[in-house]
């Protein structure tokens, strides 16, 4: 390498430039010399080094790559990467309740968005009590690159880099101005984005500023508006869409008999006012639930450096992002008898004129429940860094603080407040003044504030007076609730890099550092939600803290170097200790081997140790109530897997029929649940630990100009993984699996055989979780006469996917590999044209087929499907084909210094298969894909 020998500070600002804590391009700078190539950084590392290909499989998405796609978010962009799984609380998951809901993760692998660790300029970015990162609070404008580290890193970053890094560069050092605008909307005329952002920078002798600023705003689709989501089971007659907790309400006496609901343009007064319920007097909850639900982003983002010395240099960061987002689901489906508040006989509006309490249901369709998020998020990063020279050496070196605050507020509106619904449908009458109250029939007192509430009126039967179109009735019976959080991370960190003594080959390059981590986290649900009087799902706060010092060490050892067959061989290792102030300390370490024995072709290994430890959701959270959606009771008689089985007979005897909401049975094999189960914490959870190995290639052939191929087979196992159980899980353990100590976490209602609220579940160390594949990678440029064309392909491919929850030896693994949200392929191809002025760009995204569960006898391609997991059980089956959507963009340069696009994303407008079992969604259709065709125009103006 050569170095100009006149000044310090030649070497100095260039290594400058890229941040210490990891992530550069290749630089070059004109001096008063010679152009120098300085050591650089690159994700997945901490040394500085010339070559940017490492060891280990790193997907770089550059500004240009993000420009010519239609996708408007850094969400969005990651999303589409052949390597990311299934997205969690997708933004077509409109029940999603948790603090979570409006923000967007990613997952690597399928493994989990809290394995997969997210990172701003080599720095973590800012995390929820449960662990999650939300990149919707990157704006793009900031965007320089996206690294994706598609190995294990957990011995360069510390925790949950166990499926892989992803690393946020953001621009820096910028000169001039720019201002970019998005709009565009799906075919439907629905689903409208915006996006307006600037930035501006300037420069001088000794340091520089660069301002970004964004609006970004999405609209709403409605499940309404897409046939998908319309029906719970598209093409199945009504495919379960409705309920009988319909609008107009229905009761009955007791338990048995036909419900009876109010004849339209009555008076929903007295039985003769009152039908056999039919099929019209139900509901369908997905008219009022959206699809995808909508929100608006503030963002500013200021970097600024100066040089002290010409050694020295400091460095900030400071980024502000407001965000909005809302949900909508339908109205609540109140059942008298799972709230224990039946219609009084002493009720004006008792149908039976007096003689008995009735049971009743009514859906709050007036009121649909709605949910406001309002995520603030601060980050400061402050920083100097340096260099010096000890005899012909040079090092770098890096002191810092970090420091990142979420706070969220979220609004809840449309649940009812239980005590007065009781009250309303209590005994009521006339009083002295002639109007309507509520009275304590016990002491004959009026309950101060009580409206009566007559359940059966509303759309055109009955008065508007006490009905849920009454505002005094919407007023007495809902309350507005409000729940905070806030979560904080303090981050002290100090590095140095460089050479330390010469070997044959080269130099031997070192890092080494510390780092103090202090994560700080809680969450209030509203008194109102946490006490249980709320139909909102009954929660309990979260609260908590944990702090890790860390050291680690990383040497870059160069073997061998210019000889036949080696051009170059190198071995990195790194080592990470550990030592939490919850669970104690881990050691992790990382082996990464990179040989050329020719100057095309690259082969690279890497064996990586891993781990993720618990968090402050994992060990504190607060027990909450949920009902689950896509409840599957494998012991019903018509839809059940495992219906006639010896344990099933036993529990439920023959002919059992699983109940869904309003306690009837179910139409399908997966209903939600008619009671709510608690999930909680565990302060004793230890962390998951993993393992995973790389082997591939890079062969980039001299003589044929332009062309890379990338080949990387990929293998991670998790071990002690921290299992969210889930009731399902449960039950299929205990009545598939035949897991005996499963079997006892529930209970059954004597009477009706159904599961009973009891059922809790937490998280719990057991099993593992093993996933392997290969990441296919071509790329092609070609110089013509006729314009420069580009090709890029990327596939993953999953051969395995299997994970077990249970630390039983003799249980067999589930096998989730090419099930629904789990796909054995994913391609993405996309190729450019450029002549002159225009740009065009075409791309197609792949998704393979996938399976699940049958769900009706019409939609059942393998009826006999069994499996080892399934113990000899027949479990059927049901296949969906593959799906690839298809985007255009065209651009050309103005004259005036601007880029004008227009596009479309999924443009033949496919729409695929439906998927029953609701994958990242609350619909029977996958949350990853496209809703429709989306059309889009860009403008860029630099300045």
């Amino acid at each position: 390498m050569n170095r100009n020998s006149n000044k310090l500070r030649d070497a100095v600002v260039i290594a400058l430039i890229t941040s210490a804590a990891g992530t550069g391009a290749a630089v070059a700078q004109e001096t008063s010399g010679t152009t120098n190539l300085d050591r650089i950084s690159v994700t997945g590392s901490r040394i500085r080094q010339v070559d940017v290909e490492t060891a280990q499989p790193v997907l770089t998405i550059s500004r240009q790559d993000i420009q010519n796609q239609g996708f408007s978010s850094v969400a969005d962009i990651l999303q589409n990467i052949s390597a990311a799984g299934s997205p969690s609380f997708s933004r077509a998951s409109p029940l999603t309740s948790n603090q979570e809901a409006g923000g967007q993760y990613i997952d690597l692998r399928n493994l989990g968005p809290q394995r997969t660790l997210v990172l701003v300029n080599g720095k973590r970015l800012g995390i929820s009590p449960d662990g999650f990162q939300d990149v919707s609070t990157i704006p793009t404008v900031i965007v320089e690159r996206i690294d994706v580290l598609k190995d294990g890193a957990s011995s360069i970053y510390g925790s949950d880099a166990m499926a892989g890094v992803i690393n946020i560069i953001t621009r820096k050092n910028f000169d001039g101005a720019e201002a970019n605008f998005y709009t565009g909307q799906y075919s439907q005329g629905d689903g409208q984005k915006q996006t307006a952002d600037f930035m501006i920078g300037f420069s001088g002798d000794r340091g520089s500023v660069t301002v970004g600023a964004e609006y970004h705003k999405e609209e709403a689709v409605w499940a309404k508006d897409r046939p998908f989501s319309l029906d719970a089971y598209p093409g199945i007659g009504d495919g379960g869409s409705f309920t009988p907790v319909g609008q107009w309400g229905n009761w009955r006496v007791g338990s048995t008999g036909n419900w009876q609901a109010p004849n339209r343009g009555g008076t929903a007064l007295g039985a003769a006012q009152f039908h056999d319920q039919t099929l019209d007097d139900r509901s369908r909850s997905s008219e009022q639930m959206h699809l995808l639900t909508p929100l608006e982003r503030r963002s500013l983002y200021v970097n600024a450096n100066y040089d002290i010395t010409d050694n020295v240099r400091f460095t900030s960061d400071l980024s502000y992002t407001r965000r909005e987002s809302n949900r909508q689901i339908a109205g609540y489906p109140f059942q008298s008898t799972s709230e224990s508040a039946p219609m009084s006989a002493l009720s004006l509006f008792n149908p039976t004129g007096g003689t008995s309490p009735v049971n009743w249901r009514r859906r709050g369709w007036e009121v649909p429940r709605t949910t406001d998020t309002d995520l603030t998020t601060w980050r400061f990063t402050a920083s100097l860094e340096g260099a010096f020279e000890i005899g012909d050496r040079y090092f770098n070196w890096d002191a810092g603080y970090l420091y990142n605050e979420n706070n969220v507020n979220i609004t809840n509106n449309g649940n009812f407040y239980k005590p007065a619904v009781r009250n309303a449908v209590g005994p009521s009458r006339v009083n002295a003044q002639g109007a309507l109250e509520c009275y304590n029939a016990a002491t004959g007192l009026a309950i101060s504030g009580c409206v009566p509430w007559n359940p059966f009126a509303g759309f055109g039967t009955g008065a508007v007076a006490n009905s849920l179109d009454d505002p005094n009735v919407r007023n007495y019976l809902f309350r507005e609730e409000h729940a905070t959080g806030q979560t904080t991370t303090n981050n002290y960190f100090a590095n140095l890099s460089g050479t330390i003594v010469p070997l044959p080959a080269g130099d031997l390059g070192f890092a080494l550092g510390y780092e103090y981590r202090k994560e700080e986290g809680n969450f209030r649900p509203d008194a109102i939600a946490q006490s249980g009087d709320s139909t909102n799902l009954a929660s309990g706060p979260t609260g908590g803290s944990y702090a890790v010092d860390e050291f680690f060490l990383e040497l870059n050892i160069p073997i061998l170097a210019d000889l036949p067959f080696a051009k170059e061989l190198t071995l990195d290792v790194a080592t990470r200790y550990s030592d939490f102030n919850t669970f104690g300390d881990t050691t992790n370490n990382k082996f990464g081997l990179k040989w050329r024995p020719i100057d095309d072709l690259l082969v690279r290994a890497t064996y990586a140790e891993g781990f993720r430890a618990p968090t402050i959701g994992d060990l504190y959270g607060g027990a909450s109530q949920t009902f689950v959606t896509g409840f599957i009771d494998p012991c019903d008689s018509v839809y059940g897997s495992v219906g006639g089985s010896a344990r099933c007979l036993q529990d439920v005897g023959p002919g059992y029929r699983q109940l869904q909401q309003g306690f009837i049975p179910t139409v399908g094999s997966a209903a939600q649940s008619p009671v709510p189960f608690v999930a909680g914490s565990n302060e004793s959870l230890t962390p998951e630990t993993s393992e995973s190995k790389t082997v591939g290639f890079v062969y980039s052939p001299s003589y044929v100009s332009g062309l890379t191929v990338g080949v990387d087979w990929w293998s991670i196992r998790i071990d002690n993984t921290i299992v969210s159980d889930s009731a399902n899980t449960i039950l299929r353990d205990c009545y598939v699996n035949r897991v005996e100590e499963r079997c006892s976490l529930f209970q059954r209602d004597p009477a009706l055989g159904n599961i009973v609220g009891t059922l809790t579940y937490g998280n719990r160390n057991a099993g593992y979780t093993e996933t392997e594949g290969f990441d296919i990678d071509l790329g092609y440029a070609l110089e013509t006469g006729f314009g420069r064309f580009n090709a890029k392909w990327a596939t993953t491919y999953v051969g395995k996917y299997e994970s077990k929850t249970t630390n039983e030896a003799a249980t067999v693994p589930n096998q989730f590999n090419g099930t629904a949200g789990t796909f054995r392929i994913r391609s993405n191809f996309n190729l450019g044209w450029t002549l002159n002025d225009w740009t065009v760009t075409y791309g197609l995204r792949y998704f393979s087929g996938t399976r699940e569960a049958c769900y009706f006898d019409e939609r059942c391609s393998l009826p006999n499907f069994s499996a080892p997991e399934t113990q000899g059980n027949i479990d059927p089956q049901n296949e969906t084909g593959a799906v690839t959507f298809h985007d255009l963009q065209v651009s050309y340069a103005t004259p005036w210094n601007a880029n004008v696009s227009v596009g479309a994303n999924n443009v033949f407008n496919k729409v695929g298969p439906a998927q029953f079992s609701q994958p990242s969604a609350n619909f029977s259709y996958y949350g990853g894909w496209d809703i429709g065709r989306f059309i889009y125009l860009k403008y860029n103006q630099k300045f």
